[in-house]
């Protein structure tokens, strides 16, 4: 019999018989036994810990880490170390549900940092003289759909964009060229990014030399150094996507080139009372 065994059952007849007589009858020591009553304890404890957690994560729909997840408790008087809240939450499978971001290696090893030129100064005199550029994500039910835009600052127009079902380097290269033979591209084009892995690959470096484009980055995490491109995102999705909720891939990219041709021909921006390719066909 095992030793597990024999200590339930001697914490089953705890009030019937002396803890002792039982030890030397199982011949078990009471130190062990004593030491599977504290294991069982902190196992119990942990349990209503692990209850705690769960209805935290149904509360916040899983989107708490354990650090969030600390401070829940603490409001209800329960004070546990960090370490420990997040021991648990892995032990039981109640770690956040958020979708990370992947890692990507860049894999010929060399990385291009570009310093940040544009410093916040979003405003250019005419066109072609800034560009900002960002990759985001659609999710649809049959997967996701990622697209890449180039916007010009002179007008707020979207110059350029690609989709695609991976974010890969590719997809930017192809944003640039399309804007490249799109546009008439000058020495004095700076073109802004983040330090996104598509942005500091080589392809990225070959390409902007080649086509006489300066490349200027945000400073690290630092997502206001990119806001105009951030927000191009949040108009897209806010009166586009998040409306119509598209149901596959297809019906994401179809969205998009409707919503992104609206938005170049026919939305009038509050600031100028024209549309993007208005105000850029004046200055033309």
């Amino acid at each position: 019999m095992r030793a597990q065994v024999k200590y339930i059952a001697i914490a089953q007849n705890a009030g019937k018989h002396p803890v002792a007589v039982m030890c030397n009858f199982f011949e078990v020591s009471r130190s062990g036994y004593y030491a599977y009553l504290k294991r069982k304890d902190r196992s119990s404890a942990e349990e209503k810990l692990a209850a705690l957690i769960q209805k935290c994560q149904r509360q916040t729909n899983g989107t708490y880490g354990y650090r969030r997840v600390g401070i829940w408790l603490e409001r209800r008087g329960i004070k546990k170390n960090h370490k420990a809240v997040l021991r648990i939450m892995n032990k039981y499978g109640l770690l956040a549900q958020i979708r990370r971001r992947k890692k990507y290696r860049q894999m010929s090893g060399q990385l291009h940092r570009y310093p940040n030129i544009l410093g916040r100064d979003f405003t250019a005199i005419k066109p072609n003289q800034k560009w900002v550029t960002d990759v985001s994500y659609i999710q649809t039910p049959q997967g996701t759909l990622y697209l890449s835009m180039i916007r010009d600052l002179f007008d707020n127009s979207i110059v350029a964009y690609q989709t695609g079902t991976e974010q890969s380097v590719n997809l930017v290269l192809r944003t640039v060229r399309q804007a490249k033979a799109k546009e008439a591209v000058t020495a004095e084009l700076h073109l802004h990014s983040d330090q996104g892995f598509q942005y500091t690959s080589q392809a990225y470096f070959t390409l902007t030399q080649n086509y006489g484009i300066t490349p200027s980055m945000s400073r690290r995490g630092n997502c206001y150094d990119n806001a105009p491109a951030e927000n191009f995102f949040s108009i897209l999705k806010t009166e586009c996507i998040r409306r119509h909720k598209p149901k596959t891939v297809d019906q994401a990219r179809q969205l998009i080139d409707n919503y992104i041709f609206f938005y170049n021909h026919e939305r009038i921006q509050l600031k100028t009372k024209l549309t993007p390719l208005e105000k850029r066909r004046q200055f033309a």
